[in-house]
C-alpha cells in the first residue's frame, strides 16, 4: 500500500484510527489497521483503480435508468432527441480516450485513404 500511494495511506489511516505517524508503530499493526481500512478509503480505491466507490456507481447507474425511463416518456424521448446525458461512463473511465470514427461516401473514398496511411498515395 505505501508502495502505491502513501499519501493516501497516511490520510486514510489519520482519518480513520487518528493515526498521525504510522512509522512510530510497529510493522504489523500498522498492516492490520490497513486492512481494516473500510472498502471505499482513498487507498483501496487507488489499489482496485477505481475513481468512486461501489455506491456511488449504483447510485449513478440508478440515476442514468431512472433518467432514461423519464426520457422516454417525453415527447423527447417518442421522437428520439435530446437523450439524457449517461453519468456512469465517467465514473468508469470509459471516455477517457474516446475512438475516433471516420465514415466513408464510398468504397474509391475508403481505397484512396487506406493507401494513403499505408503510404502508397498521395
Amino acid at each position: 500500500m505505501v508502495k502505491i500511494d502513501e499519501d493516501a495511506l497516511i490520510c486514510d489511516l489519520a482519518e480513520t484510527y487518528h493515526i498521525y505517524d504510522y512509522k512510530r508503530l510497529p510493522l504489523s499493526t500498522v498492516a492490520v489497521f490497513s486492512c481494516g481500512l473500510r472498502e471505499n478509503s482513498r487507498i483501496k480505491l487507488k489499489m482496485n483503480n477505481q475513481l468512486v466507490s461501489l455506491e456511488a456507481m449504483l447510485l449513478a447507474s440508478i440515476s442514468d435508468r431512472l433518467g432514461i425511463l423519464a426520457w422516454f416518456q417525453s415527447e423527447d424521448g417518442q421522437k428520439g432527441k435530446n437523450r439524457p446525458t449517461a453519468i456512469t461512463p465517467t465514473l468508469t473511465r470509459t471516455q477517457e480516450n474516446p475512438k475516433e470514427t471516420v465514415a466513408f461516401e464510398s468504397g474509391e473514398a475508403f481505397e484512396k485513404t487506406r493507401l494513403r496511411l499505408l503510404g502508397g498515395g498521395s
